[in-house]
């Protein structure tokens, strides 16, 4: 699991676009989703930026937001300017997630873009933005096949169906397995509910929901929300979603294309953008677990596509072993860094492999751990140019950089086998 870490030290501050953060190789710019397709031309246009204005690296997050590393202060200006004339849908203020394929997905009881398009003009028109912590954030879940339920949020809404029509159902804080059930509002007073919870938030910052509702108890949070929030079950567990691999949704075939650990190169990507645009594809939009989502190609070029991105380097197969090695950027990218985490990230995927590790893998620069808050089985840290093996919580070994893939060949058959 995660070794513990003292809060002073955890990253406070979420980069915006506007407001790009300093990182080791410069600055940091995020381009938050909104859930709407971006067309492949304006799509390439960010590449090209990227590649402007920044080192050109470009990377997806874990909750799908784009980052864009190596600006300066001199650049970023313009590549705000050259982003805005692209005219890429992105949001702004307080995260709002709404499930990627809601709109086009049969399975959905609502299209949850609309909601979190209400829910964000909403909070932009209050002041909570500047009352909450950098990473509060809201869930809209329209109840279709790709849902969020691994995705942790503040606030979780998800649409489900019953007999007294579509309700939503509200939870607080962590993932679906993990939040606190209060119940459910008729859909239109979803909106007012989640700006209403996240006011109630507001007077425990900056504090977390989680740890709002550990001091103050899921009744003070109810009692509130009285004549708007109806008694519900906690809507039954689902199968879980994976964004990689091909969908066939109701117009036409949805390709879902992991980048390696995260990230690529922009001239790379662009050159995916030119595949997918010989198969047909309306544009693309992104999903958390690092991926992106090409809508709408033809269904017969659908796994054709997929194997070209792959040879591409792109991950388009659903068990490919790098999918389970979570890396942050790490040294000297990150200038916390303590160890290369991403230049590591293939060999420990490969060792993982190996040994049948299963369940995720946490690399992290350093002790931080920013690119995953949720306990794994075998988790590393940087620590003063070392790698600390962190195997179910406890410290089993600690080595330089360069000798941790055979460290870990030699260890983990030991530890899995246990």
């Amino acid at each position: 699991m995660n070794a513990p870490v003292p809060s002073p030290m955890r990253r406070g501050a979420c980069p915006g676009l506007s407001a790009p953060m300093a990182t080791g190789d410069g600055l940091l710019a995020r381009l938050m989703p909104s859930g709407a397709t971006i067309a492949l031309p304006a799509f390439r246009g960010l590449c090209d930026a990227a590649a402007r204005h920044g080192n050109g690296i470009i990377e997806i997050t874990s909750r799908g937001s784009i980052q864009v590393r190596g600006l300066t202060a001199a650049s970023a200006g313009p590549f705000a300017a050259d982003v805005a004339a692209l005219g890429i849908p992105a949001a702004e203020g307080i995260p709002v997630l709404p499930d990627p394929l809601s709109d086009l997905d049969d399975l959905s009881v609502i299209d949850a873009g609309v909601i979190a398009g209400e829910l964000r003009r909403a909070l932009a028109a209050s002041a909570l933005a500047s009352k909450l912590p950098a990473k509060v954030s809201v869930i809209v879940d329209g109840g279709g096949a790709l849902h969020l339920d691994d995705v942790v949020a503040d606030v979780r809404l998800r649409a489900v169906r019953t007999d007294q029509g579509v309700r939503v159902h509200v939870g607080l804080g962590g993932t679906a397995a993990s939040a606190m059930s209060i119940g459910a509002v008729a859909l239109h007073c979803a909106v007012e509910c989640a700006v209403h919870l996240l006011d109630l938030l507001a007077a425990f910052s900056p504090q977390r929901m989680r740890n709002a509702v550990e001091d103050a108890g899921a009744a003070r949070f109810i009692s509130a929300m009285a004549g708007i929030l109806e008694p519900a079950s906690t809507p039954a567990a689902r199968p879980a979603a994976d964004p990689v691999g091909v969908h066939a949704l109701r117009s036409g075939a949805v390709v879902g294309v992991a980048l390696p650990f995260g990230h690529s190169g922009a001239e790379n990507l662009s050159r995916l953008i030119g595949e997918v645009e010989c198969a047909g594809a309306a544009g693309v939009r992104t999903a958390p677990g690092r991926a992106l989502l090409f809508v709408n190609l033809r269904p017969a070029a659908a796994d054709a596509f997929a194997a070209r991105a792959a040879t591409l380097g792109f991950i388009a197969d659903p068990a490919d072993p790098r999918r389970k090695v979570i890396a942050c950027a790490g040294a000297p990218i990150c200038a916390s860094g303590q160890i290369p985490a991403r230049a590591l990230a293939p060999a420990v995927a490969q060792a993982v492999r190996a040994a049948n590790v299963v369940g995720p893998v946490h690399v992290s620069g350093c002790a931080k751990g920013c690119a995953h808050q949720v306990p794994v089985p075998l988790a590393i840290f940087g620590r003063a140019g070392a790698c600390d093996i962190h195997w179910n919580g406890k410290l089993v070994s600690s080595v330089n950089a360069d000798a941790l893939a055979v460290q870990l060949e030699r260890l983990l058959p030991e530890e899995v086998s246990r």
